[in-house]
C-alpha cells in the first residue's frame, strides 16, 4: 500500500489503470503493454487491474500470463456478464492509487497518451481528463467516412466543452457509478463535475480505436449511446455537450464536409443514421429498454491495424526454449520435440489467425505477424509469460514441466527491408 500511495510524497503521481474486457483476446494483450510500458515523467502507473466479466475466449488465460510476469497486473474475473458499469464498480473498489485511468480493452494507447493524460492533475483543481479518440477505419468507404465524421465532430465540441470518453483519468474520488448506466465516462464525469473538479480534454492524448463497419452496428452502437445520455441527464442532472445540437451543427460547419458531391451525399447519410440513432435512442429511453448489458458491436472487436506508421510492416518472433538440447539428453528426442509441439500450441491459441508458427528445430519457434515494432514487443512478451506459465506434459506423463523461453524479432517494412530489430527487450 505505501508504494501505492507513494506517488503523493513526490512529484510523481501514482496510477491504477483499468481495462474493462469481455472476450478481448484479440487486442487485450496489446492493451496492457501499452499502457504499462509508456515514458512518464509526471506520473507512473502503479497496478493495472483487468476486470474480465463472463469471458469465454483466450482473454482470461493471456491475462493470466501476463499478471504471472509482471506483479502490477491483476485480474478480476465475473463469471457472468453483468454489464460494464458493474465490472467499473468493481475496479474502482479495487483500485488504490489516488489517480485512476480507463481504456477500453479495443483501443490502442500510442506513446505520450499516458502521459499527456496524467500531466493535467499537477493543477489540483483538475478533477477529469480525457484523450482524443482517432478511428482507424478506411476513409474511402461510406461506413469510414461516417466514423471519422462523427468523431471529428466531437473532437471540435470537446475543445470548446469538455465531453470525455474512449480513454479518461480522473481522481480517486468516486465510490460508484449507476449500475444500469451504458455510458460509464459520461456518469463519472457528472459525478466528478459536482464535486466542483475540472474537466480537461487533452487533444495529444490520442488513442486509435475501430468504429463499426456495418449500418447495423453503428445503429446499435449509437442508439445505446443516445439513451444512456438521456439517462444520465434524468438521474445525475447532466447533459454531456454533445447534446447540443447548436455545438454540433456548428462543428459540422467548420469541418466543411461539403467540398464535393461525394463527401456532401455522405454527410447527408451520415447525419440520417445519427438521426436515426438517436431517435431510437429516445424511444427505448421512454420505453425504460435497458441498455445495461448490451450486445458487442462485432465488427469493432478485430485487432486493430492501420495504425498511422504501421501500414505493411510485419513481424518474425523468434523463440527458443532455453537449454532444450539438455532437454534431448535427460528427457529423449521425441519428449524434447513435444514440449516444443506444445509451445507452438499454446502460441497458436493465444493469436489471431493471420499469424503463421512454425518450427525450425533445436527448439525454436517462429511467429509472423503483421505490425510494427511497437505491436509486436508487448505481444513478444505475452506468448513468453503464457508459455512459460503453463506446465507443459511429455511422454504421456502429466506431472508437467515448466520451460523458460528467449525471444529476439525483426520488424519488415513493405519492401521486405528489415527496419528494426529487437533481442534484449523481450528476452
Amino acid at each position: 500500500m505505501e508504494e501505492l500511495w507513494a506517488g503523493l510524497e513526490t512529484s510523481r503521481l501514482a496510477c491504477s489503470a483499468g481495462i474493462m474486457a469481455y472476450n478481448e483476446a484479440a487486442n487485450i494483450s496489446r492493451a496492457i503493454e501499452t499502457i504499462l510500458h509508456q515514458d512518464t515523467s509526471s506520473g507512473y502507473i502503479a497496478e493495472l487491474i483487468v476486470v474480465a466479466s463472463g469471458c469465454t475466449d483466450r482473454t482470461v488465460p493471456i491475462v493470466s500470463g501476463i499478471a504471472h510476469a509482471d506483479p502490477r497486473v491483476r485480474l478480476i474475473v465475473q463469471e457472468r456478464r453483468e454489464g460494464k458499469a458493474s465490472a467499473i464498480n468493481l475496479f474502482l473498489g479495487a483500485a488504490r492509487s489516488p489517480i485512476l485511468l480507463m481504456a477500453s480493452a479495443d483501443v490502442l494507447v500510442p506513446e505520450g497518451t499516458v502521459e499527456a493524460l496524467l500531466a493535467p492533475f499537477l493543477d489540483p483543481t483538475v478533477g477529469m481528463v480525457g484523450g482524443r479518440p482517432v478511428p482507424v477505419n478506411d476513409r474511402e468507404t461510406f461506413l469510414g467516412f461516417t466514423v471519422h465524421l462523427l468523431w471529428g465532430l466531437h473532437d471540435r465540441v470537446a475543445r470548446e466543452a469538455p465531453k470525455l470518453g474512449e480513454v479518461a483519468a480522473f481522481r480517486n474520488v468516486v465510490p460508484s457509478i449507476p449500475a444500469d448506466t451504458p455510458v460509464d465516462e459520461i456518469s463519472i464525469q457528472a459525478f466528478v463535475t459536482r464535486l466542483g473538479y475540472r474537466l480537461v480534454y487533452e487533444p495529444r492524448a490520442v488513442i486509435y480505436n475501430r468504429g463499426p463497419l456495418t449500418i447495423g452496428d453503428f445503429l446499435r452502437q449509437r442508439r445505446r449511446i443516445h439513451a444512456g445520455h438521456l439517462l444520465v441527464q434524468q438521474q445525475q442532472g447532466y447533459v454531456a455537450s454533445t447534446m447540443s445540437h447548436s455545438r454540433i451543427l456548428r462543428a459540422l460547419l467548420a469541418a466543411h464536409p461539403f467540398l464535393s458531391p461525394k463527401t456532401a451525399s455522405w454527410t447527408v447519410g451520415a447525419a440520417a443514421l445519427e438521426a436515426a440513432a438517436r431517435a431510437l435512442g429516445t424511444y427505448d429511453y421512454l420505453r425504460r429498454r435497458p441498455h445495461t448489458i448490451w450486445q458487442m458491436a462485432k465488427s469493432t472487436k478485430a485487432r486493430i491495424s492501420g495504425v498511422p506508421g504501421s501500414e505493411g510492416h510485419e513481424s518474425v518472433l523468434v523463440f527458443r526454449i532455453i537449454d532444450f538440447h539438455g532437454y534431448e539428453v535427460d528427457l529423449g528426442h521425441r519428449a524434447a520435440q513435444q514440449l516444443l509441439h506444445q509451445v507452438m500450441f499454446l502460441m497458436k491459441k493465444s493469436l489471431t489467425p493471420e499469424a503463421i508458427v512454425t518450427a525450425r528445430g533445436g527448439g525454436i519457434a517462429t511467429v509472423v505477424v503483421p505490425g510494427d515494432r511497437d505491436e509486436a514487443e508487448p505481444l513478444a512478451r505475452q506468448l513468453k509469460a503464457t508459455v512459460e506459465a503453463t506446465a507443459l506434459r511429455y511422454n504421456g506423463r502429466r506431472d508437467g514441466l515448466t520451460v523458460k523461453l528467449a525471444c529476439g524479432l525483426i520488424v519488415f517494412s513493405p519492401t521486405d527491408q528489415p527496419v528494426s530489430l529487437s533481442i534484449a527487450e523481450v528476452v
